[in-house]
């Protein structure tokens, strides 16, 4: 099984990633590093090898794709890992065996295990899988307009695989100023918390809850926005992901319902 430890703490949440477009997706760059990294683990709990993935993102923060790289010592080659990837959301055994870290982490591992520096992240997406084609159609519930005195209110859920322990949660509560208003130990309470932040005008809400019977977690984050840039959004739901990952939760995706 994996170690309990978590990756170290991010720059803040709202620290600003430089964001570039490209066709079809988004894609985050810059500071912190894009890409996410998890170590993995053979059956005796030693570390085997590397996952570097990437989530692509449509134009307004959704996803619209995962593609991913893996390195095992005893292959000694990056490869594409899609199916990894894959595995890693809908298999409670192998997130088991992996650990979220950062990629100072993941680059001392390396170092370790084949005594090479980490290749760079441009060389790293060099071996992904290739991305969609087209990203797929956005989902929404409802046409309503936006919220009164704002220019636009979008809807997310960051789904996440794992699960959160009362030292997980204590964290959160710690990191995000929020209040936990719901009993953990109670598998009927859904939301266990909410927090709300202003930035420059746009006003900001996420709940955390409890999705799927309790089988995964989610982030639903309301995004009222006043001017005409959302970059905002990406930076909000970036700092979330990152937040979630540092209390060993798997980034499942992120749906936009309006």
């Amino acid at each position: 099984m994996a170690p309990a430890s978590r990756a170290p703490s991010a720059p803040g949440l709202l620290d600003n990633p430089r964001v570039t477009s490209t066709c079809p997706v988004r894609q985050m760059t810059g500071s912190p590093p894009a890409l996410h990294y998890y170590v993995l683990y053979d059956a005796a709990g030693a570390p085997e090898g590397l996952l570097a993935e990437e989530f692509l993102l449509a134009a307004d923060y959704s996803s619209a794709g995962l593609v991913s790289g893996g390195w095992i010592r005893s292959e000694g080659r990056w490869h594409e890992a899609s199916a990894t990837s894959r595995r890693l959301r809908a298999a409670a055994g192998l997130r088991e065996r992996v650990t979220p870290v950062d990629r100072d982490a993941a680059a001392a591992l390396y170092r370790d295990l084949c005594g090479a520096d980490l290749p760079d992240e441009d060389t790293l997406r060099a071996c992904f899988g290739a991305p969609p084609a087209q990203p797929p159609s956005p989902l929404r519930l409802g046409d309503s307009g936006p919220r009164p005195g704002f220019r636009e209110t979008r809807v997310y859920r960051i789904l996440f695989a794992g699960e959160l322990s009362p030292d997980d949660l204590t964290a959160l509560s710690e990191a995000w100023q929020m209040p936990i208003t719901g009993d953990p130990a109670d598998p009927g309470t859904r939301i266990l918390g909410a927090v709300r932040r202003q930035v420059r005008g746009d006003a900001f809400r996420w709940d955390l809850r409890r999705v799927a019977a309790g089988a995964a977690w989610g982030l639903d984050v309301t995004c009222d926005l006043l001017g005409d840039r959302d970059e905002a959004v990406g930076v909000l739901l970036h700092g979330l992901t990152t937040r979630m990952r540092e209390q060993g939760m798997v980034p499942v995706t992120v749906d936009r319902f309006r």
